[in-house]
């Protein structure tokens, strides 16, 4: 049997999967992944939410008895995807497969216990507060046990712990094959098993670290892929050119000065002569991170990093304490191989400065941002078409793109330029849901331009009415944290509902909590407008404030859109109305998650209907009824 014929009423998944029907836009994409693979051809596909695209991509992948790469877009996705989608395949295919199936699951390093840097911190001294020795404690428990090594599994360290680098690698600090622990090296063995396996899942993040390091030969996973499955692909474009990007961070230099202290320690006669130099350099380091806090916005262009007085001459500082701290590595006798790889990471970190500090080549941008108390500063690509070109011929792989949301106005054209896809064949699967009957868009017609000081106050004002009609159940969608906050204190003085804030719990717990619920209403910014699945009546309403155009201050985007301009082209048109349409349908996508799925969405941005880009996001947006009616919102609500 084709891969078309095993999603059909006749095929394996009818007894395997309660409820099973055949979908026709899910046995037609199959059919073009399966001959996607056979041709080595790239291959770019839009599935509509309902569609089933994962099982459309799963069983021609899994039937073609070829090695294949799936990427997803978090890591809360690739377990789903490995844990219960892959093994379902597997029961279902069981009697058409050759062979055992056999898969592995790999995550980046740094989701990994590292046993030789967690012993080094252990033996600092450098813990700080009862609660670290504990968590350490748990944590050194729990290593004896496990068997993968992956944190996730551990349930003692929370996401935002400072303990997570000191019990993790990076490339940087990993000393390879030169470790004592190298043969018990949980990211060896996972990487061991990941070669060997025919399917392999992992994440974006890890697939383009990956490729990144092609001067070098590639890492461990993509060699001999004969085909690379990359779901949530609208995710792709910005995370290239992340990860092609060259960085210099505050993080990187107090992890390196850190480390350096703790082997010194190891070696005789070697603290007295590293410490000065390390405590020094961490001293400059912090001014510069203060000197950013007070002087700098989140974001901005090197340029203006350069010109400030007072931060700029800080940096100097900070440069001449790792130079210092250089020749005194150099001058070590007989180093140990972690004073060894100190010494080497010194040097990367100083090339990467001085990569940095210089004059940009018209392709890059070399930009700033604050993130915590610390900074980064990058060197990112304005195209990454050209890379992404020289990694597929590189390769020679099967490149399969596919999301619920690649499309402007029915048109690939925007991705296909971004990633340097114009060869790709195309294929739109319409989804299967019945939007308009079990969907209406609300677009209320009194709201004042986006821009205005009191817009939100206002929207929720005009919304309030449809809130309280469908007893909650609602989410709102954010184009900023600043609004978020607003919203939050409006509401909490008008609704008795229970309200489930961004920020104040991790997603997963606000989720599991709105769910739970049943009648919440959550407010979400940036994260939750994509991967997030509320299935059922727990949620009715969608209520997005604005039109997700990306800030015109960015760095990146004010760059690449004076590029753009150089080329002859409409900044706007070329790249912030692309962008923005794509995150809208994402946004949108929250409300209607299956087939019995019923609600409104509200798009309050008045310039939808007064500006003549309104009509993109709306065509490009399901079929969904629309009304400016108040009256009708509230009695799609009632049936």
């Amino acid at each position: 049997m084709n891969s078309f014929e095993l999603l059909g009423d006749e095929g394996p998944f009818k007894s395997q999967l309660p409820g099973f029907a055949e979908r026709r836009g899910q046995q037609e994409l199959a059919g073009r992944v399966e001959a996607a693979i056979a041709s080595s051809q790239t291959l770019i596909a839009e599935a509509g939410t309902g569609t089933g695209k994962t099982l459309a991509y799963l069983v021609p992948a899994v039937s073609s008895g070829k090695r294949i790469i799936f990427s997803t877009g978090t890591k809360t996705l690739q377990d789903q995807l490995y844990f219960r989608d892959l093994p379902l395949v597997r029961k279902a295919l069981a009697d058409t497969l050759t062979g055992t199936l056999t898969s592995a699951l790999l995550k980046g390093r740094a989701n990994y216990y590292c046993r030789y840097r967690a012993n080094q911190f252990r033996q600092s001294g450098l813990l700080n507060s009862p609660n670290a020795v504990t968590t350490l404690q748990q944590v050194h428990a729990w290593s004896a046990e496990t068997v993968d090594g992956d944190l996730s599994t551990a349930n003692v360290l929370p996401d935002d712990s400072p303990l997570w680098p000191q019990v993790t690698s990076t490339i940087d600090n990993c000393l390879g094959s030169e470790c004592p622990d190298y043969q018990d090296c949980f990211v060896v063995k996972a990487r061991r098993k990941a070669q060997d396996a025919q399917c392999v899942v992992v994440n974006h993040h890890l697939l383009f670290a990956d490729l990144a390091v092609k001067q070098t030969g590639f890492g461990e996973i993509l060699p001999g892929a004969d085909a690379i499955i990359v779901d949530e692909a609208h995710l792709v474009p910005e995370i290239a050119s992340r990860f092609f990007s060259r960085s210099f961070s505050s993080r990187q230099i107090l992890d390196l000065l850190r480390d350096s202290l703790s082997e010194a320690g190891k070696q005789s006669g070697m603290l007295a002569a590293i410490k000065p130099l390390v405590d020094e350099c961490r001293h400059c380091v912090l001014q510069s991170q203060s000197l950013f806090a007070e002087l700098l916005p989140l974001s901005g262009e090197f340029t203006r990093l350069q010109r400030n007085r007072r931060l700029w001459p800080a940096l100097g500082q900070v440069i001449d304490g790792l130079t210092a701290l250089r020749e005194q590595l150099h001058d070590v006798e007989s180093p140990s191989q972690g004073l060894e790889s100190c010494l080497v990471r010194t040097e990367q970190i100083l090339e990467r400065w001085s990569q940095l500090d210089g004059e940009p080549s018209e392709s890059e941008v070399i930009w700033f941002e604050r993130r915590g108390r610390g900074f980064l500063i990058h060197c990112t690509p304005l195209d990454v078409a050209d890379v992404m070109d020289d990694c597929r011929a590189e390769l020679g792989s099967t490149w399969i793109f596919t999301s619920a949301t690649l499309t402007v106005r029915q048109s690939f054209e925007h991705f296909q330029h971004g990633l340097g896809l114009q060869d790709a064949d195309t294929f739109l699967a319409d989804s299967e849901f019945d939007y308009r009957s079990n969907a209406l868009i609300w677009l209320p017609d009194d709201l004042p331009d986006p821009g205005a000081a009191d817009y939100t106050e206002r929207l929720l004002d005009t919304v309030l009415p449809l809130i309280e009609a469908n007893d909650g159940r609602a989410f709102l969608l954010f184009t900023s944290h600043r609004a978020l906050q607003i919203a939050a204190e409006w509401l909490e003085e008008r609704i008795d509902f229970p309200l489930f804030i961004q920020g104040r719990a991790s997603r997963t717990q606000l989720l599991e909590s709105f769910r739970g619920s049943g009648n919440g209403v959550l407010l979400g910014a940036a994260s939750f407008w994509e991967g997030v699945d509320v299935v059922g009546p727990a949620l009715s309403l969608v209520v997005i404030d604005k039109l997700p155009f990306a800030a015109p201050n960015d760095p990146v985007l004010s760059a690449r859109s004076r590029l753009v301009r150089k080329q002859g082209h409409h900044p706007f048109q070329v790249l912030q109305l692309p962008q923005a349409v794509i995150a809208l349908k994402q946004g949108a996508g929250r409300l209607i998650r299956d087939v019995h799925d019923r609600g409104v969405l509200v798009l309050g941005d008045p310039r939808i209907r007064s500006r003549s880009y309104g009509r993109i996001f709306l065509d490009s947006l399901p079929p969904m009824r629309k009304t400016l009616d108040l009256d009708a919102a509230l009695e799609f609500l009632s049936e």
